[in-house]
Parts: structure tokens; C-alpha cells; sequence
């Protein structure tokens, strides 16, 4: 920051200069309020590591047993604050009332509570914000200097445990008196670790053995590692689900029949390891079971079944009802489980998955048990399996308000309704609707100083199958396991004063199908939405920077056809149609000067503005959607995503519709027309990879890549503006608003013309580095890189060419602040503009024009990726 910023606005730099120092001296004169004297407040525990770290060391600090009070506001101990606040000397009182239960917690109990301790002065007050303090804040974590040895002594298990034996961990305390604060130091030196010599297995049981020998090649232990028990873990969970996958019906489920031996008697440092597998000391041989008795009950009440139910059956699934709401064959499809098939525990786990996700019934019980033989003992190879639920309510209401915000319509209110109808065709579809509105201020295009109001409402219908809607019988194409699924989507909306208003139609059948937990697949067809725009004529009413350049070039035309002129203001042509003649006359454009060129090149890009802002379109198409998705999946701390799409609409309508009409747009060639909307052709790629990486505990770094392109072909010269891609926002390149005038290309022209230039080519690397402070807040420094082009040059130097499409990235960096509360994350990024290609050379460069403190604001909710 310069002095001379400094001294041109020194109020404003004051005050906040003073309310850091406010802060700064409230904190450190309450935090150490109530610490006794002779005590001292733990404010941190420092970690030393004398020798190369480890992957494992953050997880070290989880081994201490005390730990300073957690820091919340402004990075300081807010809940430690709030405790300090309470008047200290009815602390005694608040800790001792706080043990009574609730109801007996008021001013009769607290009078009491004033006459034990001898404060009769006291009796009558409320103590409301003492309580509130007390209750919300937490107290000082004084040191105690026995538990810290205690936590060395942790943090050397822990390390043993994972395979460093001869760890050492020493600690020392650094205590200030004179404020009445300590830290700990930990100084932990690993030395070197305990390595697997040789690995071998005792397995008596053949069966067991012929199975974990198919599959050695997965196994997670391996002579030469160092000998990690997280990881001897992992390796039984492994083996379980092999084995219960296999028809071993609880295998190892007392956690005794699985297990590693070390034998250390020669050497600690490289150690011999067998894993033995027994069933139990007599090392009896182990049963493959199969599936027995499958029972389906639907009831109302658990003790309705079986006595009040009637029972059915569908290719050896008995099904037991006590009505006919739900077909049989509906239930049938959801479970997983085959009666007469090898017992395999994830068919188990997955059937419960589809009968939840059907969302039509809760799970009253779900038993899994050995079928009882003869009189005495169970058979231990047949595994009966009973499901009884209960079907939830016929209609499920939901009403909610949602706070929201955007780049285009600021801070705004959308209240909606969803009502959910379940089991309409007794074959478990569920139909829901939805009526949701959104209203809010933007600014108003006619006066920068003014807002008005802007709107949309919008109505959406969606019926869901726990099948897919197909005339033929697809299971041995796509297996039950896939839990494939299909909804029919019916939706229209409308916008008042967002741009120039659309109306919008929308319909498409969808099929799902999970083949696990990190793959699903979608297809959409007759993905059909109808865009209709409002107010065409209104456009340079909203659009006043292109209304300028309009001004400007038809007073240049006026000025070579004054006749014209004159006929335009006497109401004889409209605006579109000057323009029209503008665009064709060549012998006008023959006599231009350079300035007035680029004027009229500013110009033609309003008109392609223009048409694609006002265009009616029909779009119909194909959507398939390819989904990899390890996020949230304990099993993959440095998670992998992959999203791809393809889209290929219009080749329907093209069956049907030959003949080209004018559609009136300036620059548009005549199209055909389905209802006389013009409909796209085109074929869209969008591809969305994403890497995380975790390390020093909670941090991570992500790494995105975002590959577009669109490619218009028959009917369609341009990629329709609601499939085309912009830049900026919240969730894209920061540094700049969405539609804030980075790209296309490396295009030169006015921004005001470049705002809505759109393209059908777009690539964007994301680079974000996230650091936790606490639990509620995280901090990020990011860096956004990329733009949009188009496949053919439209004019404005906005063609992708591989040899300076580099050079042609905008790149911007920044940083953010999250805020976790219950299950949502408040995110707030400030961004600066690093290179804009859109600039002249020379200037492309911003460092020399960042202005700390007016960077582009990005609020939003959730991570960006």
C-alpha cells in the first residue's frame, strides 16, 4: 500500500487501524481473566520433528489430551470470550445450576443457589446475559502438566502403532507468569522404522485359501513395507468383504478368526509377518451358504406380520401384504437378494439402498439370520432373509424460503412450495411438483443510479420410476444391482426485468443407473426446451451500452445517406431494419476511415449480440452424462472426479421440417422452424476433471479442468445463447463477474460489446489451496485460468488456434475465506485480474493496476468445485 493512498484517505485507514487494535488488546486483555492465579491458560502445542516427517504426523496432535480453546472469530477464542464475559463472581452459582435438569432450572433455584453461597443481595435477578455467557461460551483450558506427559506418552503409541518402534517423544512446557500463559513443546524424532521381511500366510481352511490366493494381487500388505497396523487393519476389512462377498456368511464376525503375527525375537527392525485365518481353535472348515427363504412384509404395524398380511410370490420372492397398494412386481425389482444364490453380504447392503431410495417406505427390520434345522442348532449354510416396511405417508408438503445471490440479480428472496405424491400408479412413482419464485432488485438498465424490481416464477413437475420405461425386458442388459431408474420431466418459467425477459418450456425423459458408488451413468431423451423471448423490442432499452454504438454508427450512416436519415425519423424504417441496410451496403463500407471501421465493426458485434439475446429457439436433444465421483468416499482420501456430457440435439425435428423461413434476425441466415421457432443443431462435449489432494491433515490442494465445445452444423450457424459458455462468476474464473467482459479470444473491441459475446469453445484450470484455520473457518488462495472462443472467426479475433490460444488464457488469482455452519458453507473470494488478453499489448499484465482494496467480490454457498 503507497503512503501516498495513505494520506489521501487517512480517516478511513484509521479507523480501521483502531478497530484492529481494539480487537487485538480484547483479546489479549479477557482471555486470561479467569485462570487462577498460579494456573496458566494453554494458548497452543507446538509439534518439532527432528527428523523427516511422515505422512502420518498431523493425525499426532489428535494423541495430545488437552488442547487450547478453539478459535472461532477473527481467529480468536470467541466461545473462551463469551465465557469471560459472564461476571465471574456468580460463576460457582452458573456451574452449579447448570447440573439441574431443565425444568427445574428458574428463579426459585437460583434464589436458593444465592442464599447457599451468601448472596442474599442477589436474590431476584434473572442473570439473562450471565446465563447466556455462561452457557455459550466455554471456560479456560487451564494447563496440566501431568496430562501432557500422558499425551508424549500417546503420541509414542500411536507412532509404534504405525510401525516406528523405536520412536522417541520428548515435550517441555514454556510458561509465561506475568500473563498467565503456557504453551507445550512436543519434539517427536521418529528414527527408523520396522519393516515387513518376509510375509506369509496360514490358511487351513481350502476354500479360503483357493479364494485369497485368487486375489493376492490386491492385497494392501507387501513384504519390505514398514509394518503399519492402520494398515494390517485396512487389509481384514479387505479380507471380510471378500470372504462375505464369497457366500461366507459372517465371516470373521467377532473379529477372532483374522489376524498377524510379528515375530520380533531376532531383530525389531525387520520382522517376519504370517497372517493366520482360522474359524477357531479346532480349526473347523468353513460352510459357503446360500440365500434360503426371501420375505418381503409391507405393513402398517410391525405386528402385522404375518398374522393380518397375505402373502404372494414372484421368481422365488415371497412378498407379504396386507393390501394391494403396491404391485408385486414393482417390489420385486428392488431387491438385490436371489433366493437359491451364493450368500454375497453387498447384495444384502444393496437392496437396502434401493428399498431406501424408492422413497416409499421406511425399514421397520431388516434381518439376515441362519435358518434353524432340526431342534437344537441352526443350519449354518442357508441365510433367510426378511424385509418388513412400513410405506410413509401418501403426501409429503414441503414449504421453504431460500436466501440467495447472484451476479445479475444481487441479493434476493425465493420462496417455494414442493408437494411429493408417492405411489400414484401403485407401482411405487412418485410424482413431485414444484412452485418456487424468486424475487429480488436489480439495477436498472435505463438509470445506473435506480434499481427496480426483477422476478421469476417457475413450475416444475417430475415423475420418477424405480424401473426404466422401456417396451422390452432389459434385466439381463442393465442387472437389478444397477438400480436403474427413470423420471419424466415437465417445467416452465418465467423472468420479468432479467435481461429481457424469457419464457421457457422444458421437457425430457430421463434413465438413471449406479453401477456402484462411484459410477452412474444418465441418459436424457427428448431433452426438449422451448426459449422464448419476451421483449425483442426492448432490447436496447436494456442493453444501453450496444443502444450507444447503435447511436454512433447510424450517425455515421446518416451522415453518407441523409435521405435515409430522414426517413428513419419520420417512423418509415424501424431500427432493425437500418441496420439491416448498414450490414449489406458494401459501397458505404468502401468508403470508410478507419475509425469509423472499427466503429462499424462495433457495431456488427451488438447485432450478433443482439440476435442470439432475442432469438426464439426450440432446442431437442440427446443428453448422455458420464459420472466418476470418489468425493466423500472414505477409501479415497485424494479423491478423483470425472464428469463427462454429450448432447446432440436436433436431428429429430430435421426429419420432419425442410423448408427455411426468415426468422428475422439481422445477421441469421433464413432457418427451419418447428411451430415457426427456429430449431439448433448442434453437438456438445463438456468434460469436468477434478484431483484432490490432501496432506498436513485437513489441508488439500485441487486441481480442475474444464473442457468445452460445442459444435453447430446443419441448421445453426452459431451455438444457441443458452448452450453457449461465457466466463466469470463465482464458480469459474473469479476474477472477473460472469459476463464481465474476459474473451472471446484475445478480441480487441469495445468491452461493452465483448459483455455478451458468448463462444462455443471454453477451457478452464482452476488451482485452489485450502487451509482450515478451525473447524468453522477455512481459509483459500486460488488461481483461475482460461477463456472462451469460437471454432470459426466471427470478426473480433475470437477463433481457438492451438499455436496462441496460451496466450490468449485471462488468468486471475486471489483468496477466500469459508465459513462452516451445521451443513453449510458460506464462501466469500476476493480476485484480482492477473493477465487480461483483452487488453492491448503491453498492458495485458495487471499487476501495476491492482487495487488491494476494490477486488471483485464472489459470495456464494458451497465450494466452487
Amino acid at each position: 500500500m503507497s503512503c501516498k493512498h495513505y494520506k489521501n484517505s487517512p480517516q478511513k485507514y484509521y479507523k480501521i487501524i483502531s478497530f484492529a487494535t481494539f480487537v487485538g488488546l480484547l483479546y489479549a486483555c479477557s482471555t486470561t481473566k479467569k485462570v487462577p492465579d498460579g494456573e496458566y491458560l494453554l494458548t497452543k502445542n507446538n509439534f518439532e520433528f527432528e527428523d523427516k516427517k511422515q505422512f502420518f504426523d498431523e493425525e499426532l496432535k489428535d494423541y495430545v489430551q488437552q488442547k487450547p480453546n478453539k478459535k472461532q472469530l477473527l481467529f480468536m477464542p470467541l466461545s473462551l470470550l463469551l465465557y469471560n464475559a459472564a461476571n465471574p463472581k456468580y460463576d460457582t452459582i452458573l456451574n452449579e445450576y447448570m447440573t439441574y435438569p431443565s425444568e427445574m432450572r428458574n428463579q426459585k433455584l437460583r434464589d436458593s443457589l444465592f442464599i447457599k453461597y451468601n448472596m442474599q443481595s442477589s436474590v431476584g435477578k434473572s442473570l439473562f446475559m450471565d446465563r447466556l455467557y455462561h452457557n455459550w461460551g466455554t471456560p479456560p483450558v487451564i494447563l496440566d502438566q501431568t496430562r501432557t506427559e500422558k499425551s508424549a506418552e500417546s503420541i509414542e503409541k500411536r507412532m509404534t502403532y504405525r510401525g516406528f518402534w523405536d520412536s522417541e517423544v520428548k515435550y517441555a512446557h514454556k510458561l509465561d507468569s506475568a500473563n498467565k500463559k503456557a504453551s507445550v513443546q512436543y519434539s517427536i524424532k521418529h528414527n527408523t522404522p520396522t519393516n515387513i521381511k518376509e510375509y506369509y500366510y496360514n490358511i487351513t481352511d481350502p476354500g479360503i485359501k483357493s479364494l485369497f490366493e485368487q486375489n493376492i494381487n490386491e492385497s494392501l500388505v507387501r513384504k519390505g513395507q514398514v509394518l503399519d497396523q492402520t494398515v494390517l487393519e485396512k487389509e481384514i476389512t479387505r479380507l471380510n468383504d471378500l470372504m462375505r462377498k464369497s457366500g461366507y456368511y459372517r465371516f470373521n464376525a467377532g473379529n477372532d478368526e483374522v489376524g498377524f503375527i510379528a515375530d520380533s525375537l531376532k531383530s525389531r527392525k525387520e520382522v517376519p509377518l504370517v497372517l493366520e485365518i482360522h474359524k477357531d481353535s479346532a480349526d473347523r472348515p468353513y460352510k459357503r451358504a446360500t440365500f434360503g427363504n426371501v420375505d418381503i412384509a409391507i405393513v402398517n404395524r410391525n405386528r402385522d406380520f404375518p398374522r393380518r398380511t397375505v402373502k404372494d410370490s414372484l421368481r422365488r420372492i415371497r412378498f407379504h401384504k396386507v393390501n394391494d397398494n403396491y404391485k408385486t412386481s414393482a417390489l420385486w425389482r428392488t431387491i438385490i437378494v436371489d433366493s437359491k444364490g451364493i450368500y454375497d453380504q453387498s447384495k444384502l447392503d444393496l437392496t437396502k439402498r434401493n428399498i431406501l431410495a424408492m422413497n416409499n417406505f421406511s425399514i421397520l427390520k431388516a434381518r439376515d439370520s441362519l435358518r434353524q434345522g432340526g431342534v437344537t442348532a441352526p443350519n449354518d449354510s442357508i441365510v433367510d432373509v426378511l424385509y418388513v416396511l412400513k410405506p410413509l405417508d401418501k403426501y409429503d408438503l414441503k414449504v421453504a424460503t431460500d436466501l440467495n445471490y447472484s451476479q445479475f440479480l444481487n441479493w434476493g428472496i425465493s420462496p417455494s412450495v414442493d408437494l411429493t405424491t408417492r405411489n400414484v400408479f401403485g407401482g411405487a412413482e412418485n410424482l413431485s411438483t414444484s412452485l418456487a419464485g424468486t424475487i429480488g432488485r436489480v439495477v436498472d438498465p435505463k438509470n445506473l443510479d435506480k434499481r427496480i424490481w426483477a422476478s421469476e416464477i417457475s413450475a416444475q413437475a417430475s415423475l420418477s420410476f424405480p424401473r426404466l420405461l422401456l417396451p422390452f425386458n432389459y434385466y439381463k442388459l442393465i442387472p437389478k444391482r444397477y438400480t436403474p431408474t427413470s423420471s419424466i420431466v415437465l417445467g416452465a418459467s418465467v423472468q420479468n426485468n432479467i435481461g429481457l425477459g424469457r419464457t421457457n418450456f422444458n421437457t425430457g425423459l430421463n434413465y438413471f443407473a449406479n453401477v456402484n458408488d462411484q459410477v452412474s451413468h444418465r441418459l436424457t431423451l427428448f431433452n426438449t426446451l422451448f426459449s422464448l423471448t419476451k421483449n425483442k423490442d426492448s432490447y436496447y432499452d436494456f442493453f444501453v451500452g450496444d443502444d450507444n454504438i447503435r447511436r454512433a454508427a447510424f450517425a455515421d450512416y446518416f451522415a453518407y445517406n441523409p435521405q435515409l436519415g430522414q426517413q428513419f425519423e419520420a417512423g418509415e424504417f424501424t431500427r432493425d431494419e437500418i441496420s439491416q441496410k448498414i450490414i449489406e451496403d458494401l459501397d458505404y463500407v468502401a468508403t470508410l476511415d478507419v475509425e469509423k471501421a472499427d466503429r462499424l465493426l462495433d457495431f456488427t458485434g451488438t447485432l450478433v449480440n443482439k440476435d442470439r439475446q432475442t432469438q426464439d429457439v426450440l432446442i431437442s436433444s440427446m443428453v448422455y452424462n458420464f459420472i466418476y465421483n470418489e468425493i466423500g468416499k472414505k477409501d479415497y482420501p485424494n479423491a478423483f472426479y470425472f464428469n463427462g456430457k454429450v448432447e446432440l440435439a436436433g436431428n429429430i425435428p430435421s426429419l420432419f421440417n425442410q423448408k427455411r423461413e426468415d426468422n428475422s434476425g439481422i445477421l441469421r441466415s433464413p432457418e427451419r422452424t418447428i411451430f415457426g421457432i427456429p430449431y439448433a443443431q448442434f453437438v456438445k462435449f463438456d468434460f469436468d476433471i477434478r484431483k484432490y489432494f490432501r496432506f498436513n491433515g485437513n489441508q488439500s490442494l485441487v486441481l480442475r479442468q474444464f473442457i468445452g465445445l460445442g459444435v453447430p452444423y446443419g441448421n445453426s450457424s452459431a451455438m444457441p445463447f443458452v448452450r453457449s459458455y461465457f466466463n466469470g462468476g463465482a464458480n469459474d474464473i473469479r476474477a472477473w463477474v460472469a459476463f464481465g467482459g474476459l474473451g472471446p479470444g484475445g478480441s480487441q473491441i469495445d468491452e461493452r460489446v465483448r459483455t455478451y459475446l458468448m463462444g462455443n469453445v471454453k477451457l478452464t484450470t482452476n488451482i485452489e489451496y485450502r487451509i482450515p484455520f478451525t473447524n468453522m473457518y477455512e481459509g483459500a488462495l486460488f488461481t483461475d485460468i482460461g477463456n472462451v472462443w469460437n471454432t470459426e472467426n466471427n470478426g473480433f479475433d475470437d477463433q481457438f488456434k492451438f499455436n496462441k490460444f496460451i496466450r490468449e488464457m485471462g488468468i486471475g488469482s486471489g483468496f477466500g475465506l469459508r465459513v462452516n455452519v451445521a451443513y453449510i458453507t458460506l464462501r466469500v473470494d476476493l480476485a484480482y485480474k492477473i493477465y487480461d488478453p483483452n487488453k492491448p499489448d503491453g498492458e495485458k499484465w495487471r499487476f501495476n493496476d491492482i487495487k488491494p482494496l476494490k477486488p471483485t467480490l464472489n459470495i456464494a454457498f458451497g465450494y466452487p468445485f
